[in-house]
């Protein structure tokens, strides 16, 4: 059976480098589980270096993992998802990137 993985880095501090809280973190593994079943968080810190308008940005990031029956209504979902965690993350942008995946 074809599922689609999306896969959404978080930052672990906002861009001016305080702390993000850990309560968003809880209720961002939260809400896709109330709607998908599952998440996986990995527990390996990533490390990503990005430039916006001549700033150079280094951020810690920790990757969410949801795998769904493929589905427009999920792509849909990740696409407006993606507001909201811009919004609470402080962020300019956050990467959610999909790939197809088969569930042995």
């Amino acid at each position: 059976m074809k599922w689609t993985r999306y896969e959404i880095l978080l930052p672990l501090r906002y861009n001016d480098g305080r702390p993000i809280e850990e309560s968003k973190f809880d209720q961002t593994n939260l809400e896709p589980v109330e709607r998908f079943s599952a998440t996986t968080t990995d527990m390996i810190t990533a490390v990503g270096s990005w430039k916006y308008q001549g700033t150079l940005y280094e951020d810690r990031l920790l990757r969410l993992i949801v795998d769904v029956q493929g589905s427009r209504p999920a792509d849909e979902f990740f696409r407006e998802y993606k507001e909201v965690l811009k919004a609470r993350f402080e962020q300019i942008d956050v990467w959610i990137s999909s790939h197809e995946v088969e569930i042995l």
